[in-house]
């Protein structure tokens, strides 16, 4: 029978600080990591993780944008900061009533001013990248769809309201009055009209009517608001206004051509140019 060469009664051979005992057989013991350091390095690791899902969550789901003019008010207010999601119009399209963020199609907006440089101007960058600051190219707009591909849309009935389909909308949500451009138009295909909340403040679709009737193409359109996240005394969503919800609207023109007064006759100019995001 083997027998221990080491004596029973003599202690155990003193462990070097900073060391600890291996599992492996024939190895020597090596020195434990610091918890400092092991502390830095999960700390990355989660840094790096939101950050990659938070710039996956803003290239396709959904991305803040600010919104910097009075031409949706009083829906919107001047620096409120509002989600739109990327994912809702690009699985179901766009819907009359939404409130949507959508790319200049060209001569809407002003030139963006220069961006800032050096450090400040990489770092503003990489956090609007990830979804950390919203979005403010000066390229982007910020309106309502009045009609989408099909749709006739004309200004006015009676009472000055706009007509969709034949049908008058009953606007509660707008500043009037809503009749500073005469029109009449059928949205082409694959575009959808837009205007502001603030009618009188607004230059959309109605003083664009010289390029595809004023249609925005819906490639264009970035993505439906649905939320208001600031300030919090505006934080909540953004519903389609029940007016649109007329099953006679959703029947469509029924193959009616647009009149030949659909030519932009507007009796004021609107301020609120420099939409932005």
């Amino acid at each position: 029978m083997a027998v221990s060469a080491r004596d029973p009664q003599q202690p155990l051979p003193a462990q070097e600080p900073g060391l600890r005992r291996r599992h492996a057989r024939g190895k020597a013991p090596r020195r434990a990591s610091g918890g400092a350091g092991r502390w830095l390095r999960e700390l990355a690791i989660v840094i790096v993780t939101a950050l990659v899902l938070s710039a996956l969550v803003r290239a396709f789901l959904a991305q803040a944008f600010y919104v910097p003019s009075a031409s949706m008010e009083d829906t919107l207010q001047v620096n409120d900061r509002i989600l739109a999601s990327k994912i809702t119009t690009s699985l179901g399209g766009v819907t009359r009533g939404e409130v949507v963020v959508f790319k200049d199609p060209g001569g809407w907006l002003p030139d963006p001013e220069p961006s800032t440089e050096g450090f400040p101007g990489m770092v503003r960058t990489a956090f609007t990248f990830v979804g950390l600051l919203p979005s403010d190219s000066g390229q982007d707009l910020v309106k309502r769809v009045i009609g989408i591909e099909g749709d006739r849309v004309a200004c006015c009935d009676d009472s000055g309201r706009i007509l969709l389909n034949g049908v008058a909308l009953d606007e509660d949500y707008i500043i009037g009055p809503t009749d500073q451009v005469r029109f009449d138009v059928v949205v082409p295909k694959g575009a959808v009209f837009v205007m502001g909340d603030n009618r009188g403040n607004s230059r959309d679709s109605r003083f664009h009517l010289d390029v595809a009737d004023g249609g925005v193409p819906e490639p264009n359109v970035v993505g439906r608001v649905f939320l208001v996240v600031w300030p919090l005394s505006q934080f909540g969503t953004m519903p389609i206004p029940a007016v649109y919800g007329n099953p006679a609207i959703a029947d469509g023109p029924g193959g009616v051509e647009p009149s030949p007064q659909s030519s932009p006759e507007p009796s004021t100019e609107p301020t609120a140019d420099g939409e932005g995001d």
